[in-house]
């Protein structure tokens, strides 16, 4: 019996594409089924493929069952982009702002269409510069010049600034050196002549513009501004802040607007200060916007039934549209997280005073009122603009602990009466959840814990306590009935969606789940169960982290959008963030229609908001949110760095976590540091980097490293302000044939084991993401 043949990629089909274009014609389905030997279950795969291909326009469909290939790289009608540089015709150049050329290739280059061709038009494009982020009408091109899309500028987004940020390093002389903060700059400094250095002192932050560039040698650089100093590690979130452009200062017309707000009256409000709800955050949490509480239903036709009321500060009845607050909150799109501090979306007065839900004060809220069956599905709900006053605060650890039988002073009163009611309400629930199934990945969050001076202590796993479940599955009912309430009211909003994985992503994981012996079952419709099928079989083995790592990856991003195409992960047809409007700006703009929707106040959504206004808005929150967690993953990558700096020399176990052409990526155990193993270093061969079985291979000894293999290492290399880690292998690799991939025998941890010892300026790559 033959073997299968298999699946072509993505690429390989737009190359045949592209081919055929080349040669003068078009390519039928059957021609490319027959090119690549798929028949049966293959063409049904191919055609699902080809779907997606033509909805990203990367081919055209002409309706006569030919294929006609567009350029690669296709881009959504409107774009987020950064102006790069000037071509030699001086027009502006710029690329997509979020890319990840490991994933997507090279990034599409865009022609900036002149302003004065729009002189005539009422609406004429802003002036646009080097540097600035700008929101873009794309209209594709055929190949002009090499650009593949050129963009009119709706909207500039944020002036440039110098983005080259570094370290200063004073020199005798006067002038100074520039040590980059970015991985793939290590090792390429820059000099700064006397005279240019803005009077920074050594250790400052500082921003620069480069002069002079060349391929061999430093570069010239110029200070532009300086930033402060990092000399402890509590300023290294400065770093991520800076260089991803987040603003951390409020203007004194939005400071003083917050002032200047006062308490919000009880007209128009339903006076619930009666209702005992209350709030369950982590411990050191200083705003608390979200009050749940539940009963049993008294409506004899609800047997078994709850009544689940969540109630959310209202910030809408603070932050109008078109004032101050409302504006610096929508360039800030959502608080930031950092170690040593937070960013946040609004100032303290709106967060931490008035919008926090504080026991025993009274508070204005937005509150929906679930009425569960006891299958956990919803009978009805209802939303009502109250006045509420907390019954109690508590920490999930506090309530968990309650639940269990193990109250303290503050919980003693209000278990048998508040928790163990939200308790049942939630294995009701729970139920309806479990017959939805979700996608359940099992991924533990690392959590730093800081000293006094700023520097890592420890890091820690926190425990996931059934308290932190109870008010999750709260805010999702929640955020669905927000959803469907607007819907039904023929209401703008934003949505929160995620697509389903591409299929290339789905292969790449068949490849993975292929090489510990774990065959992806083919389905016609991708689902979340059939993820979580995956992640049962291999419960508890040893590949349980690295396989749910794998699955997380495998996953589309989500995004806030205007018009709905639903929630895959959580396996919802309409689903909108409505729980947390102090530090997502989505949240407040539900709240607002909602609040229109129910006649409910005149500061709700304007009724003269359009759906390309709110197109452009999740844009921007959605490009706010990819920035955020850049800049919080890059900043515990440096403190981690910092941690480690000091330990250069010892040894460490982990995990392959990624391959490529360049070198290994490995996630130690325990603290989860991410660091990379250059190719070069990897033993006295030339290896090979086998794509299909993530593999790097040596051709004459056949030893290898597969993604996912456990190793020993040692750290040789720690830069601390660029988050970098650089180790050597300690341990031996797998065998096989030289020149094949498949099954490979493990040999077990050698130490003391001798290889090359080069620098970070010779690893190339990048760091694999993850994407939620």
């Amino acid at each position: 019996m033959s073997s299968p043949v298999p699946e072509p990629s993505r690429e390989a089909i737009l190359d045949f594409i592209e081919t055929e274009r080349a040669a003068g014609r078009d390519a039928s389905r059957r021609e490319i089924a027959r090119a690549f030997g798929l028949s049966g279950g293959g063409k049904i795969w191919l055609k699902r493929l080809l779907k997606e291909i033509e909805e990203d326009q990367a081919v055209d469909a002409p309706g006569n069952g030919t294929l006609a290939a567009h350029p690669r790289g296709a881009l959504p009608p409107v774009l987020l982009s950064e102006i790069k540089s000037k071509d030699r015709d001086g027009d502006l150049v710029a690329a997509p702002l979020e890319w990840n050329e490991a994933d997507q290739g090279v990034a599409p280059r865009i022609l900036i269409e002149r302003a004065r061709e729009f002189r005539a038009k009422r609406n004429a494009a802003p002036a646009a510069g080097v540097g600035d982020q700008v929101l873009l009408k794309l209209t594709r091109l055929k190949g002009v010049d090499g650009f593949t899309y050129s963009g009119r500028v709706l909207k500039i987004m944020g002036k440039g600034k110098a983005q080259v940020l570094g370290i200063f390093r004073a020199l005798p002389d006067g002038s100074g050196r520039l040590i980059p903060i970015d991985k793939k700059a290590q090792g390429r400094e820059a000099l700064i002549p006397k005279g240019r250095t803005a009077e920074a002192q050594d250790g400052d932050l500082v921003s620069v513009t480069l002069r002079n560039e060349t391929r061999f040698g430093p570069s010239e650089a110029h200070v532009r501004e300086r930033l402060g100093s990092i000399k402890s590690e509590r300023a290294v979130s400065l770093i991520a802040i800076h260089a991803h452009g987040i603003p951390n200062v409020f203007s004194p017309a939005t400071i003083a607007e917050a002032d200047a707000v006062r308490p919000a009256g009880t007209a128009g409000r339903e006076d619930w200060r009666d209702l005992p709800l209350i709030t369950i955050d982590p411990a050191d949490a200083k705003d608390h916007d979200d009050a749940v509480h539940a009963a049993p239903d008294a409506d004899p036709d609800n047997p078994g039934g709850y009544v689940v009321t969540v109630a959310i500060a209202d910030v809408a009845a603070y932050v109008r549209p078109g004032s101050s607050l409302d504006r610096e909150a929508l360039e800030r799109g959502n608080s930031v997280y950092f170690p040593d501090r937070v960013v946040p979306m609004l100032p303290e007065r709106i967060s931490n005073d008035l919008c926090s839900l504080r026991g025993g004060e009274d508070r204005p809220a937005l509150a929906v009122r679930l009425v569960l069956k006891s299958d956990g599905s919803k009978k009805t709900h209802s939303f009502h603009r109250i006045l509420m006053r907390s019954a109690a605060k508590l920490s999930y650890q506090q309530a968990q602990a309650a639940i269990d039988g193990k109250p303290d002073e503050t919980t003693s009163p209000i278990r048998n009466t508040i928790l163990m009611p939200l308790w049942a309400a939630y294995g009701i629930a729970s139920r309806a959840r479990d017959a939805r199934q979700p996608l359940d990945l099992d991924l533990p969050e690392r959590k730093l814990v800081l000293k006094p001076d700023g520097a890592v202590d420890r890091v820690i796993v926190p425990e996931r306590l059934a308290a932190h479940k109870l008010i999750e599955e709260f805010m999702i009912l929640a955020n669905v009935a927000a959803a469907e309430t607007l819907e039904k009211a023929g209401s703008l909003l934003i949505y929160r969606c995620h697509d389903e994985p591409s299929l290339e992503k789905m292969r790449a994981l068949g490849e993975v789940l292929a090489s510990i012996g774990i065959k992806l079952p083919k389905e016609a419709a991708l689902r979340p169960v059939l993820f979580n099928r995956i992640l049962a079989m291999i419960k508890g083995s040893e590949n349980e982290l690295f396989l749910n790592e794998v699955v997380l990856r495998t996953q589309a991003q989500a995004e806030y959008v205007a018009e709905n195409y639903g929630h895959f992960g959580l396996n919802l047809r309409r689903y909108a963030h409505f729980t947390s409007p102090i530090r997502r700006y989505a949240d407040l703009i539900v709240h607002r229609a909602l609040i229109t929707a129910m006649r409910a106040g005149d500061d709700g959504l304007p009724k003269t908001t359009t759906l390309a206004e709110l197109r452009e808005v999740s844009t921007r929150i959605s490009a706010a949110e990819r920035r955020a967690m850049a800049a919080e993953r890059e900043t515990t990558d440096r403190l981690i760095a910092h941690f480690l700096a000091d330990q250069i020399g010892s040894s460490f176990d982990g995990r392959i976590g990624g391959v490529n052409r360049a070198g290994l990526f490995v996630k130690l155990d325990g603290t989860g540091a991410d660091g990379f193993i250059p190719a070069s270093t990897l033993g006295a061969d030339y290896y090979r980097y086998d794509e299909a079985a993530h593999a790097m291979i040596g051709e004459r000894s056949g030893e290898s490293w597969r993604l996912g293999d456990r190793v020993h290492v040692r750290l040789v290399e720690a830069a601390p302000v660029a988050g970098a880690l650089r180790f050597e292998l300690l341990s031996e690799g797998r065998h096989v044939t030289p020149g094949r991939s498949g099954n490979r025998s493990a040999r077990p941890p050698i130490s003391g084991r001798a290889r090359a010892k080069p620098s970070f300026g010779k690893a190339g790559g990048k760091k694999p993401g993850k994407r939620r």
